[in-house]
């Protein structure tokens, strides 16, 4: 394997991380920590100028530091391979199972043809193309997922609107900001969710369940999704080009379909869109019944692979599963439970500011988050580095942690700079034989939708969020 040469800027971050890693080390430095907090800033340290700064694969630099963790007794083995059997790392297993068994179906295009269909102007095509993106979430974990299962829907549009190439730009710009947005929906949209949820966890003693989520989650992903189709319409279209009349029939969408859209369910169709149904309203009623999501997912992914009543094998749903992800995620919620323990998160925020008011407290956090993409690429690793530290941060400025964690993972969701800043973006820039985005298109539309996601969601948490139980303040602050 050949690795690519670093360049002068990656040299310098990790020129940088190993000079802390010696001042770590020595004696006079920092009297206030204690040894296992050292070896945790040092590995901690290593680990993310490696996921900025080299092109060595984030799970591999995870794993590497959970196991230095371990081999120094900062953490105990039973912690890093506990993780492994979080529940909602299981979650995320059985929610990748019904997800195959939904894409086997051919559903997703069924209800793609049935909202689209109604349009009949650019808006409404926008409006209703966004809608559908949301409602995805519920069915398709992880952004990548869920870009994959979009994007034969996109095509059909694109070449049934093939005369209006700015339209086809504009719906290639809309796919990827969407479901990038509208992922902290729900508690499975993306790994960085279940991250943030284990370490809240682990420095709280405060779980976070899915029906909480959604309550949270979903009004913030439908504004902010909605808000930014209109972003996008604005930058990537021209007046004409949105005066114009739009009809999309669900026979023209047919024909670039493998898959049938229109008609008659077919019995796996039927079993399948009713499994679905019954696996979210458990989900959502988990108040009333205490039946664990995980529980309710790994029944749903039996059932959905089950010889009688499944529409997908269980070998082929497993391949479907991001096996990387799932041990990035548990590797880095080892080292979420070595920060907080060893008191090394305590000890990285205690030099800020404690005194300043809360919403600038939240501002702050939340532009941090949004920036974080340009420097890690990977939506779980910038949630591994960051909510650890947020937690810590507010804990001592007297601001719900709970309200800082989740205000940093939703404006994470932000990810639009460049064509590598997310997977989905990566996906839908570069489709031989249909227009797309350029670079440009995709700065034009960040100038816009950076400040405007990050304005939504300060505005969630500090007027939103408090009317469904999660204030601004701790109690007694």
């Amino acid at each position: 394997m050949t690795l690519t040469p670093l360049k002068p800027w990656q040299y310098a971050a990790l020129c940088t991380a190993l000079t802390l890693c010696a001042l770590l080390t020595v004696p006079g430095v920092s009297p206030g920590l204690s040894g296992d907090a050292r070896l945790t800033l040092a590995v901690f340290a290593l680990a993310t100028c490696a996921w900025i700064a080299t092109p060595v694969d984030d799970t591999y630099v995870a794993l590497g530091a959970g196991l230095a963790l371990t081999a120094t007794g900062v953490i105990s083995s039973e912690t890093l391979f506990g993780t492994l059997g979080d529940e909602t790392v299981w979650l995320l297993i059985c929610a990748f199972v019904l997800a195959a068994a939904v894409a086997r179906t051919g559903l997703a295009g069924r209800a793609a043809a049935f909202l689209v269909s109604g349009a009949r102007t650019v808006r409404q095509l926008t409006h209703l193309t966004t809608a559908a993106l949301v409602v995805t979430a519920f069915a398709v974990p992880a952004t990548s997922g869920r870009a994959a299962l979009a994007l034969p829907v996109f095509l059909a549009l694109a070449k049934v609107l093939a005369d209006r190439r700015r339209l086809v730009v504009m719906l290639a710009l809309l796919f990827p900001t969407v479901i990038l947005l509208s992922a902290v929906a729900t508690l499975i949209g993306a790994g960085a969710h279940l991250i943030t949820v284990s370490v809240l966890w682990e420095a709280t003693g405060e779980r976070i369940g899915f029906t909480q989520w959604l309550l949270l989650g979903l009004p913030l992903a439908a504004v902010s999704s909605h808000l930014a189709a209109e972003a996008v319409l604005l930058t990537a279209t021209r007046r004409t080009d949105r005066c114009g009349p739009v009809r999309i029939t669900a026979e023209q969408i047919q024909e670039h379909s493998e898959k049938p859209v229109t008609g008659t369910l077919g019995p796996a169709e039927t079993r399948c869109a009713a499994l679905l149904a019954t696996v979210v309203v458990l989900w959502c009623s988990e108040p009333l019944h205490q039946v664990p999501p995980a529980v309710v997912a790994l029944i749903g992914a039996v059932v959905a692979s089950s010889p009688a009543l499944g529409t997908v094998r269980l070998k082929d749903a497993l391949r479907t599963v991001p096996w990387p992800l799932l041990l990035f995620m548990a590797a880095t919620m080892a080292m979420g439970v070595a920060l907080a323990d060893s008191g090394a998160a305590r000890w990285l925020v205690s030099g800020l500011p404690v005194s300043v008011p809360p919403w600038l407290f939240l501002a702050a956090v939340i532009t941090v988050s949004t920036a974080a993409h340009l420097v890690l690429q990977s939506r779980s690793a910038r949630s591994s580095v960051l909510v650890p530290l947020v937690v810590a941060a507010a804990a001592g400025s007297g601001v719900n942690p709970v309200a800082a964690a989740l205000a940093s993972t939703a404006a994470a969701g932000f990810c639009h700079t460049l064509p590598a800043s997310a997977k989905p973006v990566t996906l839908f820039s570069d489709l031989p034989g249909t227009p797309t985005y350029t670079s440009r298109d995709l700065l034009r539309l960040s100038a816009v939708l950076a400040p405007l996601t990050a304005a939504v969601v300060l505005a969630f948490a500090l007027a939103v969020w408090p009317l469904f139980g999660v204030p601004v303040l701790t109690e007694g602050s």
